[in-house]
């Protein structure tokens, strides 16, 4: 029987910009990222979709028409009042500065009338972030969560990357609530312990691991920058992994999103969390080392 991970969230037209001072049209977006790396990874008993909402115009076909072709199956809620997100990006050094426009994005409206996730339960992995938490209104978190809930109660394995983007949120303490709670669904936890630090106020990796696992977490998984990659268990357990070093960085986004398919397609297929970690960091760094969030490989 074929396994599914299931990735939730928004994807959004992307214009970045080519050497001729033009721009390019492309779709990206954290989980979406995930989940296209996934589909180049994911071995022949594991398919990989994408569950979102998108308009019914010419951006939102182009983008159910990407996935596709990219090997992810689309789960898509269809709203004709509505289309999808644009981001503008800058690059400078290697770091992306971005300007967004996603008022009217469909993505908002995913969890609407959500009850049941697409998955059949064991061997299954539902994988969402602090992004789709951030963009829905409260009762739109309240049914993704029970929607997620139910899912880990039929045996699937839960995977939440707190991805923090405080400008997307109310305020900071609205971003820490949904966050926990997010967090209380998941086994397995991604987080980034530089922006974890900024806003929990974690001292150490192993302050953040502490905290998630406090939460019922089965396995935390600290990324660090370029520092070691802790891997903390619910039985006391820990790894580190210490990734390669990038003489050349050209551009950093995706690099957590790759990381993250790394391990999940990995974990699904029963390998070690160390190794999963290893596979991770080699696959994030050759992707900040090619321009845009999606490098193939």
């Amino acid at each position: 029987m074929n396994k599914r991970l299931l990735c939730i969230g928004e994807c959004m037209v992307e214009m970045a910009p080519t050497q001729n001072g033009l721009f390019k049209m492309g779709y990206a977006g954290d989980t979406f990222n995930t989940a296209w790396y996934a589909a180049r990874l994911a071995d022949e008993n594991t398919e990989v979709a994408f569950l979102s909402a998108v308009g019914d115009d010419a951006a939102s076909e182009g983008l159910v028409e990407f996935a596709r072709s990219s090997g992810i199956i689309p789960e898509m809620q269809i709203f004709p009042d509505a289309s999808v997100g644009l981001y503008l990006i800058k690059t400078e050094d290697g770091e992306r500065s971005f300007s967004y426009w996603r008022s009217a994005a469909a993505a908002r409206r995913l969890a609407e009338t959500l009850t049941e996730l697409p998955i059949s339960g064991p061997g299954d992995t539902v994988f969402f972030s602090g992004i789709t938490v951030a963009i829905l209104q409260d009762s739109g978190r309240e049914h993704l969560l029970d929607a997620v809930a139910k899912a880990r109660a039929s045996g699937a394995t839960v995977a939440f990357d707190p991805n923090l983007r405080p400008r997307l949120w109310e305020d900071a303490a609205t971003m820490r609530h949904w966050v926990s709670e997010s967090a209380r669904h998941a086994d397995i936890l991604l987080p980034s312990h530089e922006d974890e630090a900024s806003w929990f106020e974690d001292a150490s990796t192993n302050a953040t691991a502490t905290r998630y696992l406090n939460l019922g977490c089965r396995t935390v998984i600290v990324k660090d920058g370029p520092g070691k990659v802790l891997i903390a268990h619910s039985n006391g357990q820990t790894e580190q992994v210490t990734p390669q070093s990038v003489t050349k960085i050209v551009d950093t986004t995706a690099a957590g999103d790759a990381f993250n398919a790394a391990v999940l397609t990995s974990l699904m297929r029963e390998e070690t969390a160390q190794l999963a970690v290893e596979l991770g960091c080699a696959l994030s760094a050759q992707v900040i080392q090619a321009p845009g969030a999606l490098v193939e490989i």
